[in-house]
């Protein structure tokens, strides 16, 4: 579901307050200009949020190059016009081009434990919701996931796990939960052979996570921008990790605002080793390592 009015772009100041790129030529396929790169960051920010630094416009090039090629468009202006007329599949696929999905299981190791003991702590309640919102190709979810089994000695336990991502196509990848060898390299053996099971060479030779395992998840498109939000409180557990920084520092408060009334009033939010929410230290207040919890209310 793409977010509404990505017909007309609307007119906007400009807010990333830096100078422009520069314009680059060279032996490129096509012609891509500072211009070009302004409307691709203002369509981009617009839609999704996402502040495109001015350094990424070789990234940006690359990316949407293949797009022109596969819509058999001649010029970048040309593509650009594609998407305000409002073509949603284009969007759809636009965003995707430009979105990155840098992920690895157990990632940040340290929030681990301390979910695992926030997981403990609630034994009784039910059920217990976890809410992954930047599930990418799936090694966090799953890292979530097994963390459960860990924490209870079981799969059939009274926990929810919901992991989201704006990209389709990563979506598509998690849900099959098949990587390759790189992928699961600095698994513990007894995480691999107890969560994975490993492919016959025809078919590719890859580790499959269980199904006991991917039965725990349910995996959704979701837009930290969409004004409808599927996700239902009260969350237990919200990891938004090394999502914040692809957005200025006004739209992480809005959606930092979002997520308090549907957090459980000992909910925990996990973010990014490079994120800090201080700016919003009227809705959460850090515990250390990157975790967070609600600001009491006073009485």
């Amino acid at each position: 579901m793409l977010t509404k009015g990505v017909g007309k772009v609307r007119e906007q100041k400009p807010v990333f307050g830096f100078a422009p790129a520069q314009q680059t030529s060279g032996d490129r396929e096509f012609v891509f200009t500072t211009a070009d790169f302004e409307r691709v960051r203002k369509l981009i920010y617009d839609h999704a949020g996402i502040s495109l630094s001015p350094t990424k416009q070789d990234m940006v090039y690359s990316r949407l190059a293949r797009r022109l090629r596969e819509t058999r468009k001649k010029t970048f202006g040309e593509y650009l016009a594609l998407l305000e007329r409002g073509d949603r599949l284009e969007w759809e696929k636009f965003v995707n081009s430009l979105t990155t999905n840098l992920t690895s299981f157990f990632r940040e190791p340290h929030h681990f434990p301390i979910l695992a003991d926030h997981l403990k702590k609630l034994q009784g309640k039910s059920p217990i919701k976890i809410w992954c919102s930047a599930a990418s190709t799936g090694e966090e979810p799953y890292s979530i996931a097994m963390t459960v089994v860990e924490a209870f000695g079981s799969y059939t336990v009274p926990v929810s796990i919901i992991a989201t991502d704006l990209d389709t196509n990563v979506l598509a990848t998690a849900a099959k939960g098949i990587y390759p060898q790189d992928r699961v390299d600095k698994l513990s053996p007894e995480r691999l052979n107890r969560f994975f099971v490993r492919e016959s060479l025809a078919t590719g030779g890859g580790y499959c996570v269980k199904p006991e395992l991917r039965r725990m998840i349910t995996f959704q498109r979701l837009n930290l921008l969409e004004q409808n939000w599927l996700v239902r409180g009260p969350i237990d557990a919200l990891f938004c990790r090394n999502v914040m920084i692809y957005f200025d520092k006004p739209t992480q408060y809005k959606i930092l605002a979002r997520f308090a009334p549907l957090m459980s009033e000992n909910g925990l939010l996990f973010a990014g080793h490079s994120e800090s929410f201080l700016h919003a230290a009227d809705i959460f207040r850090s515990l250390g390592k990157t975790v967070y919890d609600l600001v009491p209310k006073k009485r």
